[in-house]
C-alpha cells in the first residue's frame, strides 16, 4: 500500500516538474531579444527538429489546449492518396519526453488527447501508443483519451492490455466497397479493410471502448450510399470530412501526395451529407470548419499552423513551454466550439450498451 502511494506521489511530482520546466522555457523565450534566433534546449532532449521558416504570433490571449491531436509519428503502412500528414520524417520522441510534453499540456488545460499519425500502431507494434494512453488516463487522469487509426495493425491483445484506459477508438474508413479502398490507397496486401472494421467494432464492444468512424469524402466515394453500413456498425460518432488540400503535404512541389484528383466541390460534399442526413451520429466537417479548428501537435511536439494553406510549425513545447508555443498555432477556438469540437468524450459519461 505504501509502495503504491509512493509511486503515485512520484508520478505527480514528475508531472509538476515537467510543467515548471515548460514555464521556465516560456519565460526564457519571452525575454530573448527578438532579433535573435533562439532555440532553448532543456535537459534530457536536444531539439533536432527543422526550424520553422516563418511564425505568426497570436494577436490576443493564447487559447487553451482543451483538445489536442498529437501526431507522434508520420510513418504509415497505407498510402491514402489524399493524406494530409505524410511521412516526411521518421522521427518519434523518446517515450519519457513524450510523457513530459503531455504532462505540460495537462498543466496548460488539456482535457482530451487524441493520438494519431501516420499510423499510431506501427511504432513499436502499438506498445508506444499503449503506454501513452495508459499514462494519460492513469497518471494524468485526463477525461478523454482517443486514437485515430486505420485499424490494420491492432490486435486483440492490445485491447486486453490497454483497452480500459482508452475512451474512443476512431477507425478511418472511406468506403464499404473494397475496390474503392484500393483506389484510394487505404489497403495493404490482401487484407480486407471492411472486414477488419467489423472485427474492431466487436472488440470495442468486448472491451468497453467507444467506437467511432472517420471518412474522407472524395472523388471516388462521393456518390456512395453508406446509410445501411453505418447504421449497422452504430458508432458513437461518424466524422465525415471533405477532402482537404494542404500545401507541402498532399499538394505542391514538395508534397509526397498529389490529392488534387481527390478534391470535390462544396456542392458535392453537401449532396453527400444530404444523402446521409438520417444518420443520427453524423458529424460533418467542411474544409472551412476543418482548417484552423484543430490543435495539431507534430512529432517534435510543435503546433502546426494551417492558416496559410500549409503547415507552419511553432517552436516545440519541450523547448519553450505550451503557452509560448500555442501563440503560433493559428488555432480558431471559436470554430472549434462551433463545429462541435467539445462533446461528451469520456466513456464514463456515455450511455452505451456495450
Amino acid at each position: 500500500m505504501q509502495l503504491a502511494l509512493l509511486s503515485r506521489l512520484l508520478s505527480v511530482g514528475r508531472a509538476v516538474l515537467a510543467a515548471l520546466r515548460g514555464r521556465l522555457g516560456a519565460l526564457c523565450w519571452s525575454l530573448a531579444p527578438l532579433s535573435l534566433s533562439l532555440s532553448l534546449s532543456l535537459p534530457g532532449w536536444r531539439d533536432s527538429a527543422p526550424r520553422p521558416q516563418r511564425e505568426q504570433e497570436w494577436d490576443d490571449a493564447p487559447p487553451t489546449p482543451t483538445s489536442v491531436n498529437y501526431h507522434f509519428t508520420r510513418r504509415c503502412n497505407y498510402k491514402c492518396g489524399f493524406c494530409f500528414h505524410t511521412a516526411k520524417t521518421s522521427f518519434v520522441l523518446p517515450l519519457e519526453e513524450a510523457k513530459r510534453g503531455l504532462a505540460m499540456l495537462k498543466e496548460g488545460g488539456m482535457e482530451k488527447i487524441n493520438f494519431s499519425g501516420g499510423e499510431p500502431f506501427l511504432h513499436d507494434r502499438g506498445e508506444f501508443v499503449g503506454k501513452l494512453v495508459q499514462f494519460c488516463k492513469q497518471e494524468l487522469e485526463l477525461p478523454s483519451v482517443s486514437i485515430v487509426s486505420n485499424g490494420s495493425l491492432i490486435r486483440k491483445q492490445w485491447f486486453q492490455k490497454y483497452g480500459e484506459y482508452l475512451d474512443i477508438l476512431a477507425i478511418s474508413c472511406d468506403s464499404f466497397d473494397e475496390d474503392v479502398n484500393v483506389l484510394i490507397g487505404r489497403h495493404q496486401g490482401k487484407k480486407n479493410h471492411v472486414e477488419n472494421l467489423h472485427k474492431l467494432r466487436q472488440w470495442c464492444r468486448e472491451y468497453a471502448v467507444a467506437f467511432k468512424i472517420n471518412s474522407v469524402i472524395n472523388r471516388f466515394n462521393v456518390e456512395e450510399d453508406m446509410n445501411e453500413q453505418i447504421k449497422a456498425l452504430n458508432p458513437v460518432r461518424w466524422k465525415v470530412f471533405q477532402c482537404l488540400l494542404i500545401e507541402g503535404e498532399n499538394s505542391g512541389e514538395d508534397a509526397l501526395r498529389e490529392a488534387e484528383k481527390f478534391v470535390i466541390s462544396d456542392e458535392d460534399f453537401d449532396r453527400f451529407l444530404d444523402r446521409h442526413k438520417d444518420v443520427s451520429c453524423l458529424v460533418p466537417e467542411s474544409n472551412q470548419k476543418m482548417r484552423d479548428s484543430y490543435l495539431i501537435l507534430d512529432e517534435y511536439m510543435r503546433f502546426l499552423n494551417c492558416r496559410n494553406g500549409r503547415k507552419e510549425p511553432s517552436k516545440s513545447i519541450l523547448d519553450v513551454g505550451v503557452e509560448a508555443a500555442i501563440k503560433f498555432s493559428g488555432f480558431d477556438e471559436k470554430m472549434f466550439l462551433k463545429r462541435g469540437g467539445k462533446y461528451v468524450w469520456s466513456k464514463a459519461d456515455m450511455k452505451l450498451d456495450w
